[in-house]
């Protein structure tokens, strides 16, 4: 591995020569670490696809810095969604909007609609404020982890999973472990309301009641494609099973309340919903460091964050 880890916020200036000449930066936020290029740059953004093995077609989040960047990207912004911006950002959400001219194409999958986020990292937000001093306009970043793969959530992981990927130009900025650990929400913003795509920490209740409005619902597939919407991701080599007792050999995950089965590996025993979050990600990754071949969780029912796990185990479940 000949790339550059950095372990103090020292070196958060140097990480942002690196992404303004081109070159990746893995950097930590709340929810999970992020691959970053400069998003204005297309060759720095076609080597995040490259590195992730990410389609092209899959279009990627822009972080910024404030509130206050949110119309060079984005236009006809309804009002809920600024109310939401300024209730949650820097926070755990990302919010789709009708994108201006400088959201490119190879930023959005072609699609006419950017997504958009300020992390609450402050490592993540001195590097964005870092980059904007140097003329930066935002980073692209999806989950520094392989397409379809389990999300890093310490520097660690993100090593493990793409550092023979990465070269003597991209660096790894280690925040120790991100605090939340499951990805942003994503909330579509439409003039006639709001639509969560991908639930996270920011939840339902917590939306209507800022926005004024109630979210829309559908069982419909949503026409515009976002981050994590695939039947099957955030899958580790193993298989993993649902709230389903684990057999001998195999590994198990569930709240501390829950006894380990006879003969089961437990992996983990989180004692709250907040925690099983925080977790998840580097359990399954326990796993597949242990050789296992399957690995059963049963999933908390209670808890803000229940709904966000569910929706990222199904997916890992899937095949």
């Amino acid at each position: 591995m000949n790339f550059h880890i950095k372990l103090s916020l020292g070196e958060i200036s140097n990480a942002a020569i690196a992404l303004k000449q081109g070159n990746l930066v893995a950097f930590p936020t709340e929810t999970v670490y992020g691959l970053g290029a400069d998003a204005l740059n297309e060759r720095a953004v076609s080597q995040i696809y490259k590195v992730k093995g990410r389609p092209l077609n899959h279009p990627l989040i822009v972080h910024i810095s404030s509130i206050s960047q949110l119309k060079n990207w984005a236009t006809d912004i309804p009002d809920y969604a600024f109310n939401l911006a300024f209730k949650y950002w820097p926070g755990p959400m990302t919010l789709i909007l009708p994108r201006t001219k400088i959201a490119k194409d190879f930023l959005t999958g072609g699609q006419n609609f950017v997504g958009l986020r300020v992390p609450a990292n402050p490592i993540a937000l001195e590097l964005l404020c870092a980059f904007e001093k140097l003329g930066g306009m935002g980073i692209a970043a999806p989950s520094a982890n392989r397409f379809k793969s389990v999300s890093a959530t310490s520097a660690l992981a993100v090593i493990d999973e793409i550092g023979a990927l990465l070269n003597s130009r991209d660096i790894v900025l280690d925040g120790g472990n991100s605090q939340i650990g499951i990805e942003s929400t994503i909330i579509e913003c439409n003039p006639a309301g709001p639509r969560i795509l991908r639930p996270g920490a920011i939840v339902k209740e917590m939306i209507e009641l800022t926005a004024g409005c109630s979210i829309i619902e559908s069982d419909q597939v949503p026409q515009i494609r976002v981050s994590g919407m695939l039947s099957s991701h955030y899958s580790p080599k193993a298989d993993v099973l649902l709230n389903r007792i684990a057999e001998t050999g195999e590994g198990f995950i569930a709240l501390s309340k829950i006894p380990t089965p006879t003969g089961a590996i437990r992996l983990g025993s989180p004692n709250s919903t907040e925690q099983f979050a925080h977790d998840i990600y580097e359990l399954l990754r326990l796993g597949d460091s242990n050789g296992l071949s399957r690995i059963c969780v049963i999933l908390p029912t209670e808890g803000h964050l229940a709904s966000a796990i569910a929706d990222r185990m199904f997916r890992a479940a899937r095949r």
